[in-house]
């Protein structure tokens, strides 16, 4: 695979990457995992997902917050139970964190190429096809919830 010495600019945008993995290890490890299996991001003082406020129905990301950081407290059960994806997630940013550290670090840039964009890609289909079943079939947990009793009222 070709490589090349990169400069200032490219260098900081592969400290990207890092970046990010370091603000969500640290936040994931910070807050104590939601034994409900989502939720936790309001130890952060972040509202209640939108989805879950208003239709009872989780959305493609809730869970992950939980997830991950249940996944660095090293509490596999929760972590997947939250949501099976977060776990992967985590696993791929670690990869590519360490992936850009390694050639920030070495001065030498490889370019990811094809085959890694498409597993990213599929990565992220999956994601969304998963979130979307997910809310579509997640049972209600409020039955008497407005937006669903109202959809049960117009039914009949």
């Amino acid at each position: 695979m070709p490589e090349f010495t990169a400069s200032r600019r490219v260098v900081l945008s592969q400290l990207v990457v890092p970046a990010v993995w370091l603000f969500i290890t640290g936040f994931g490890l910070y807050l104590h995992p939601d034994p409900s299996g989502h939720g936790t991001h309001t130890q952060l003082g972040l509202s209640p997902c939108p989805s879950m406020l208003f239709f009872d129905r989780p959305c493609p990301g809730c869970g992950l917050t939980t997830s991950i950081s249940a996944f660095l407290h090293l509490n596999f059960g929760l972590a997947f139970s939250a949501h099976p994806l977060g776990p992967i997630a985590y696993l791929i940013l670690t990869f590519f964190a360490v992936r850009s550290a390694l050639a920030v670090r070495d001065n030498v840039f490889r370019p990811l190429g094809t085959p890694i964009y498409r597993r990213l890609l599929a990565f992220v289909v999956v994601f969304g096809i998963f979130g979307a079943v997910r809310m579509i079939t997640a049972p209600a947990k409020d039955p008497q919830h407005a937006v669903f009793s109202a959809m049960n009222s117009s039914k009949t």
